[in-house]
């Protein structure tokens, strides 16, 4: 097992100990020892450049998410060994003001990620632990605090954050987001494949976002349920010995299987555009029957197809402030963003216009203008749009 070399950043008044001699943990399940020590290595470029950036006085520590931080990152065998596929995910814990924190060191951590990011992507977040202990429980601080690596910090600075590691208490908006986003990759490769251009990163990107979503699926069911667990393997355990109430169980419990050998084994697909169409509309079929599914118990309102989903004007996102909503549109937006449903959040259109152009044939509908506030006219400019927004509101 390999040591980690994360050296110890020190703090007098609180001091951060590094991964070196407590976290000897593995980034991945079955990678090799030289894999395990290139991620090594990046977690002591992280460790090292950071406390260039940051002084001491303001770092309280450094976290690793992510698959690679919860021991089950992404081996991707090469005919020049394996290689790690998933993005590194480092959390950056900063005390005092995370705004102002933001402002002053975010465009220097943003750069010392992209100087990091040599054959993986690395990503580098700026947080604090304040802002963990107040927030309201969601997944991705469940995941973040159930399932992470120590790359500077103790396990003692998350004092104060028990309530976002009850898996149950992950309010069901959590799942629609999940859906949301594994959705949207389905769109982006839809778009991909009904275009002229093809080559092996399309053939590439169509099948890892078909993989994401099978996971998504039986992800968002688990958490339906209130049985989501940090683990994808532990996920995949649950959703075979339940019995859960979901179209299709059976479907989704083939589809999560391929989704977590896939998560914990990637391949660049190669297969025929014609197989990955094929294996797409599939996946996108069932997709809508779990969104619709989950969509009608959490809104309490039966939707019939995904195109009445999308021309209902019913709040898909009630957990929402209505007044902060309004200084949302007003931001994103300007004038445009006060004209209509001024009080709802602008990710109610995302979910709305989603729906409409991933699982309602053709280009007809009016409704998806006033989604994407633009006067596009092909499907390939609408999803272009679409991919703006969500980057924005996702």
């Amino acid at each position: 097992m390999i040591s980690s070399a994360i050296s110890l950043l020190a703090d007098p008044p609180r001091q951060i100990q590094g991964v070196k001699g407590s976290d000897f943990r593995r980034f991945t399940i079955g990678g090799s020892d030289a894999l395990e020590m290139q991620l090594t290595e990046i977690c002591q470029r992280v460790a090292d450049g950071v406390a260039s950036i940051v002084p001491q006085s303001r770092l309280d520590a450094i976290l690793l998410a992510g698959g690679y931080g919860r021991g089950e990152g992404g081996v991707l065998k090469t005919p020049e060994g394996e290689r790690p596929y998933n993005d590194m995910e480092f959390y950056v814990f900063l005390r005092g003001s995370r705004l102002l924190n933001e402002r002053r060191f975010g465009l220097r951590l943003r750069d010392l990620a992209h100087r990091l990011s040599e054959g993986v992507e690395v990503e580098l977040k700026v947080l604090s632990f304040d802002k963990l202990r107040t927030s309201a429980p969601s997944m991705f601080y469940y995941d973040l605090v159930m399932g992470h690596r120590w790359v500077a910090g103790h396990e003692g600075l998350l004092a104060g954050t028990e309530h976002h590691r009850h898996a149950a208490d992950i309010p069901l908006h959590e799942a629609t987001r999940l859906l949301m986003n594994r959705c949207s990759g389905l769109l982006f490769a839809r778009d991909l494949l009904e275009r002229a251009e093809w080559c092996s990163d399309s053939s590439d990107f169509v099948g890892r976002n078909i993989a994401k979503a099978q996971l998504a699926l039986g992800d968002a069911v688990l958490t339906a349920h209130g049985r989501y667990h940090w683990s994808c393997r532990e996920r995949n355990r649950r959703l075979h010995d339940l019995t859960l109430e979901a179209p299709h169980i059976g479907k989704l419990c083939a589809y999560h299987d391929e989704g977590v050998s896939f998560k914990l084994n990637p391949v660049r697909a190669s297969d025929a555009r014609e197989l990955l169409r094929y294996r797409h509309e599939d996946v996108m079929g069932h997709a809508c029957d779990i969104f619709l599914w989950l969509e009608s118990k959490r809104l309490s309102t039966e939707f019939s197809d995904a195109r009445a989903y999308g021309l209902s004007n019913l709040n898909k996102c009630p957990e929402t402030n209505p007044l902060r909503n309004v200084l949302v549109n007003a931001h994103a937006f300007g004038v445009r963003g006060l004209r209509r449903n001024v009080l709802r959040h602008p990710r109610q259109g995302i979910l709305e216009a989603l729906s409409l152009l991933l699982w309602t044939p053709g280009m007809a509908e009016p409704r998806i203008h006033k989604l994407l506030k633009t006067n596009m006219f092909t499907f390939p400019e609408a999803v272009a749009r679409y991919q703006e927004l969500w980057r924005r509101f996702n």
